[in-house]
This record gives C-alpha cells, structure tokens and sequence, in this order.
C-alpha cells in the first residue's frame, strides 16, 4: 500500500522548496508533536475502516489510487497552501494551471482553451450548463437517460428546463428521439456523455453533432469518466470515431481524478469559445492587486479552490505527457484489455451474463436466472459472498426492457434489474482477472 521511496521523495522534494524562502528571517512553527501523533494514530486506525480502493481487488466504483508523484506533489504544495483563485493566492499554481488546461485541451484537438480546473465532475459540468443557460437563456438542456443524474439536479438548480432521451437497448441515446426532441423546439443545448457512469458506453456523438448542427443547437460533452480513452488504441472503429469527433462539440468535461491518476478532487471545464469568459466578468477590488495578468477567478464560478490540484496535476502531467502511444496511454490500453478478457470469461462461465460488452473498461453482468426478479436477488448475494472473500463489486439498478433485449431467455418479472458491474480502471487488474473471476465462481455456488 506505502511505498518508502514516496516519504523520501518528499522529504528531498520540501528541503527544495525550504532553499527558495532561505532569504526569510529563520522561523518554525510550533506544535505539539506528542499531541499530534497520538491523534494521527487514532487518524490513521480510523481510516483503515475503508474499501481497500487501492487494491485490484477492489473492482467495484469508480474509485483510482492517485500515482505516487501526484500524491507527493501534492503533499509538498500544502506547505504553501496556494489558493488558485487569485495570482496573489497562487502565482506558482496558478501558472501550472493554465499549463495544465492548455495540454487537456490538446487531448481534444483544442490548442488554445479556455477553462480551469473545477472541484469535480459536477461542479465543472454546472460550469458548461450555466454558460449554456446564458447563451440560450430558458432554453430546454436534454440528456440520454443513461447520463449522470447530476445533469437534470443542476438544470434545477440554474432554472434550465431540463428533459431526457430515451436510450436503447445498447445503453447509448436513441438518434430517433433525439431528432424528436429537436424537431419540437426550444432546444438549446445536448448533452452527449462520453463514458456512461453506470455502462461505460458512448452517446454516439458523430450522429448527435450532425443533428444538433441541423437544429442549430450547442453540444457539451460529458467525458467526466471517458475522456482520457482518446489516447487509447484498444478503441473500435465506432468508438474512435467518436472520441474524433470531440473537437467539433462546444464544451467539455473531464474529470483527472478519474484515468487522470489525482487525488479528489480535480475535474475541469473546456471551451472551445473563448469569448465566453465575457459571461465571468466581475469586480472584486480586495483580490486582484499584484498582478496585470488574467486570475483564475476571473473566469471561474468557485472562488476558493486548491492550488494543490493543479501542482499535482502538471508534475503528473511531466512524468506523463498526453500522447498516444506513451506510457500513459499504456495504462489505458491496460484497462481496456482487463474489461475485454473480464467479460470473455464471464461469457464462459455458467452463471454469469455479460449484459452489454465493454466499450471502455466497465462491466456490466447479471447473474444467471430464468427471471429479472431471481437475476437481481442472486446479484445482491452474490455482491455480499464476493466482500467476504475480499471482491469488492457494485450494484447496479438497469431497466429490464434493456436487460432483457440483451438477455435472451431472461423474462421480465420486474421493472428494473439487479446486475453486477465492475470498474476495472486500475492497470493492475489485466493480471488479476483469473482470480476475480475465480472468486465470482466460488460465489455463485
């Protein structure tokens, strides 16, 4: 779980950032160091009652231990304590931000971006909606309904209509009731999601960018999980058509915290548009005084965010540079290869039903059953026998109309079924598969 060379790499790393103030008058802040580390035991025992998300073992949630120098880069910035809403908070981190921005944005064809760093996923995709809201005030925001939930609780918080598109039985929106949707107006913007939290499959965004530029309408891409996947090359030919088409949407989200190996939390906003930081412009004549230069909280709806992320972020990012075919990418590929040999043997086991393929690196099963109503209550037993072995899966509510079109043989005795799902997102797991599937055989009885 620890590995030694991260504290010794911290210490060499803050004796550095120690020599950069040595021209300050000597002085150490006082604590109480037995008081401490009593409590930092009792800490360090109390955490330990957690999932044991840094382990292959752990295939259920989207959960992705943050690498080593991230950790450590991290770490070392809170002696600062940069705060990226102003230059005079976080002149260092907020320069690695604007770095960090500028090489998301080449991810997706963008060379010059604009955007920022974000708490999350959610606080970054409330940035894209708020900006949508202002272009196309009043106008309706639609989503398939196999997109975050988060979309439709935002929309209520901006005062945007909010509506949903049915998906098929492939999990992805249906193009035909998209089109529906447009041809009754009031459109303004499309949410396509790139990476489905809970399938892990792709709006078809080609398709959805033709019709939405037919009606006039924006596109946000919802890459908050899949984002990164562009760098793969384990991709089919259609799901590589959609992360090339990236480029044409008018905003998107990814989440590093997710495949981009930080700590929470750390997501970000992009904008193909510059000039729709017109929409952030304020005043705030107590913030802004040592510097000419744009802050980030000029063009940011958070004001206080850490400057941890974005130092964490750009030393991830010089070890790891977003391009295809490095090493990067490699761990990617890794995860994708898991998921595909993960669902093959799936398929050959007796009770066990992959419900989809895997698209990126999720898996969806049930359990076998002649009904949805068995199928879901074999699912929870067999989730509480694989955590006594150690197996830490997911649960996952699908509709059975979507279960069952993939399913043959299954019948719909319920509305929803019950189904396991596994996020294989660490690259570890593509050596671990044989034995979770072992488990998952102990498991079924």
């Amino acid at each position: 779980m620890i590995n030694p060379a991260e504290l010794d790499l911290l210490r060499k790393a803050l004796a550095v950032l120690a020599d950069g103030f040595d021209d300050l008058p000597g002085f150490t802040p006082d604590f109480d160091v037995e008081a401490a580390g009593q409590i930092l035991g009792r800490v360090a025992e109390r955490m330990a009652d957690n999932y044991p998300y840094f382990h292959p073992l752990y295939a259920g949630q989207m959960l992705k231990p943050p690498h080593a120098i991230a950790r450590i880069a991290y770490a070392l910035s809170l002696w600062i304590n940069p705060n990226n809403h102003a230059l005079d908070g976080g002149r260092a981190s907020s320069a690695m931000e604007k770095e960090c921005v500028v090489e998301l944005g080449r991810l997706f064809g963008w060379d010059r971006p604009f955007g920022h760093l974000a708490g999350g996923g959610t606080m970054a995709n409330l940035e894209a909606l708020w900006v949508a809201g202002r272009l196309h005030p009043g106008k309706r925001v639609i989503a398939s309904s196999q997109a975050h939930y988060t979309h439709h609780r935002i929309c209520e918080v901006l005062g945007l209509p909010f509506d949903h598109v049915s998906a098929g039985p492939d999990g992805r929106m249906r193009l035909d009731a998209l089109e529906a949707e447009l041809k009754s107006g009031g459109v303004g913007t499309v949410v396509a999601t790139i990476g489905t939290t809970g399938l892990g499959v792709l709006d078809p965004l080609p398709e959805i960018l033709e019709l939405a530029g037919r009606y006039g309408t924006r596109v946000h891409a919802d890459a908050a999980y899949g984002g990164y996947f562009g760098l793969a090359g384990e991709l089919g030919p259609t799901t590589r058509a959609g992360y090339d088409a990236l480029g044409r949407v008018d905003s998107i989200v990814v989440d590093p915290h997710k495949h981009g190996l930080q700590p929470y939390g750390c997501g970000c906003v992009l904008f193909r548009d510059p000039g729709v930081g017109s929409f952030y412009k304020h005043d705030s004549p107590y913030t802004y005084f040592s510097s000419a230069e744009l802050h980030l909280g000029e063009i940011s709806l958070e004001c206080s965010r850490p400057g941890a992320a974005a130092v964490a972020l750009w030393a991830t990012l010089q070890l790891f540079p977003l391009e295809r075919g490095g090493e990067f990418a490699a761990m990617l590929d890794r995860s994708l290869l898991a998921a595909q040999d993960f669902s093959r043997r799936l398929d050959a086991c007796e009770s066990y039903r992959p419900v989809l393929e895997p698209e990126l690196d999720i898996v969806v099963y049930a359990v076998d059953a002649g009904d949805t109503e068995a199928a879901s209550r074999r699912a929870r037993e067999v989730f509480a026998a694989a955590a006594a072995k150690d197996l830490h899966l997911s649960l996952i509510e699908l509709p059975a109309a979507l279960v069952c079109a993939n399913l043959s043989g299954m019948t719909a005795t319920t509305p929803a079924v019950t189904c396991l799902r596994s996020v294989l997102m660490k690259p570890e797991h593509a050596d671990w598969v044989e034995r979770i599937v072992s488990i998952l055989e102990d498991c079924a009885g």
